[in-house]
């Protein structure tokens, strides 16, 4: 079985490695262009500086949720005062109907991490 991942295109390599470490992901790899992180062992983020060449713009991962589960200690409130002590934007806690309490943290690039634990 091998584990799911994403890859992100990202703008500041620094910046964007820093916010990831900041919630909790592990560096596993960087081997430019790629930055490769994980989640508990669960899921893998790979973050992507496009070549020069490629433009893009706007909004990134519009209408997408990466969704993470969180199964550690203190829950998404642990990830929830990570991402505030680095600045992030947060939306919830949120208690959803189907037995779920979530937080949505947006990365420097707009990227919207929804991250999930069972209640």
């Amino acid at each position: 079985m091998t584990t799911p991942f994403v890859k992100l295109l990202i703008q500041d390599v620094s910046r964007s490695v820093a916010f990831y470490e900041a919630l909790g992901f592990e560096r596993k790899q960087t081997e430019p262009p790629f930055v490769h992180l994980s989640w508990a062992g669960a899921m893998d983020v790979y973050l992507v500086t496009p070549p020069p060449q490629l433009k893009v713009e706007g909004r990134r991962g519009l209408g997408v949720l990466v969704g993470l589960r969180v199964t550690d200690a203190g829950g998404v409130d642990a990830v929830l005062k990570r991402a505030q002590a680095h600045g992030a934007l947060v939306e919830g806690p949120t208690l959803q109907p189907w037995h779920t309490r979530e937080i949505i943290v947006t990365d420097p690039d707009g990227y919207r991490l929804n991250f999930i634990e069972p209640v």
